[in-house]
C-alpha cells in the first residue's frame, strides 16, 4: 500500500512538471521548460509499475522515436524563426520519447512510455480534427465554441463581479482598469489543449492500468466537465488580474496559472481513477 501511494504521488508530481514543461516551452520560458522536464524524468526513473505490454526492447520503437524526435526539431530549426515551440512540436517530441521509452531495457522507462505515448497520439489526433481538419473543410467550430462557450460566461460571470468588459468581436474584449486594453480569448484560451491532454491521461492509464470501460467512461465525461469548468476560471482569474495589475501582469499570470491549475486537476482525477482500479 505504501509503494502504491509513493507510486501516485510520483505520477502527479512528473504530470505537474511535465504540462509545466511543455506550456513553459511553448508559451513562456524554453529554460524553465527544460529543467522542469528533466525534472520530470528524473522522476520518471524511480515508480515502480507491474510490467509492461508492449514489447521488451524493441528497435523498432527506438528506430521510429528517434525520427519523430530528429525530424520534429530539424523542421523545426529549418522553419522557425523562434526559439519556442508550438504545442503540437512539444507534443510530437513528447510522443517520440515516449517510443525510445518503450524501447528501452528498463521495465519501468518501458511502462511510463507506453502511457506517455498513449496521451501524447490521443492529443495529436484530437489536435489536428479539431484545428486542422475542421480548418480545411470551412468547419467554424472553433471561433463559435471560444465565442459561446468561453467568452460569453466568463464575461458575464466576471461582470457580476462588478468589473466592466465589454464584448466587442467574437473573440475581443475590451477591459478598463489599471490600463484600457483589448483582450483576446482565443486559440489556447479555449482550453481544448488541456481537455486533450486529460483525455489522453484518462485513457492511457485505463490501457495501462487495464481499467473497467464503464469506470473510465464515467471518468472521461467527468475530465471534459472539469476541464471545461476549470478553464473558465482561469479565464475569469485572467480578466481579474489585468482589471487590477494591467497587462504585463496578466501575461505573467497566463503563462503560469493554466499548468498550475491543469495540474492540480490532473492530480485529482488520477487519484480518481486510482480508487477505481
Amino acid at each position: 500500500m505504501i509503494n502504491e501511494n509513493k507510486n501516485i504521488v510520483l505520477i502527479l508530481l512528473i504530470l505537474a512538471l511535465f504540462t509545466g514543461a511543455t506550456i513553459e516551452m511553448a508559451e513562456g520560458s524554453i529554460y524553465i521548460g527544460i529543467v522542469l522536464f528533466i525534472a520530470a524524468a528524473i522522476l520518471i526513473t524511480q515508480i515502480r509499475l507491474g510490467e509492461s505490454t508492449v514489447m521488451k526492447g524493441s528497435k523498432l520503437y527506438l528506430i521510429v522515436g528517434s525520427f519523430i524526435v530528429i525530424a520534429d526539431i530539424g523542421y523545426n530549426l529549418i522553419n522557425s524563426n523562434t526559439t519556442n515551440l508550438g504545442t503540437l512540436d512539444s507534443m510530437t517530441l513528447f510522443l517520440g520519447v515516449s517510443l525510445i521509452a518503450c524501447g528501452l531495457k528498463n521495465p519501468q522507462i518501458r511502462r511510463m512510455g507506453e502511457f506517455g505515448a498513449y496521451i501524447s497520439s490521443i492529443f495529436i489526433v484530437l489536435f489536428l480534427i479539431f484545428y486542422s481538419l475542421f480548418g480545411s473543410l470551412d468547419i467554424d467550430f472553433m471561433h463559435k465554441f471560444d465565442h459561446y462557450m468561453i467568452l460569453l460566461p466568463t464575461v458575464a460571470i466576471t461582470k457580476l463581479m462588478g468589473i466592466p468588459l465589454e464584448v466587442i468581436a467574437t473573440e475581443t474584449v475590451r477591459l478598463s482598469g489599471a490600463e484600457d486594453m483589448t483582450i483576446v480569448i482565443g486559440g489556447p484560451c479555449s482550453g481544448l489543449y488541456s481537455m486533450f491532454l486529460l483525455i489522453g491521461i484518462v485513457v492511457g492509464y485505463s490501457r495501462v492500468e487495464k481499467l473497467d470501460i464503464r469506470n473510465t467512461l464515467f471518468i472521461l465525461g467527468f475530465t471534459i466537465a472539469v476541464a471545461y469548468i476549470a478553464n473558465l476560471v482561469r479565464v475569469i482569474i485572467l480578466y481579474v488580474t489585468a482589471y487590477m495589475y494591467g497587462q504585463e501582469m496578466m501575461m505573467t499570470v497566463h503563462t503560469h496559472v493554466g499548468w498550475i491549475i491543469f495540474a492540480g486537476i490532473a492530480g485529482g482525477i488520477m487519484y480518481i481513477m486510482e480508487m477505481k482500479r
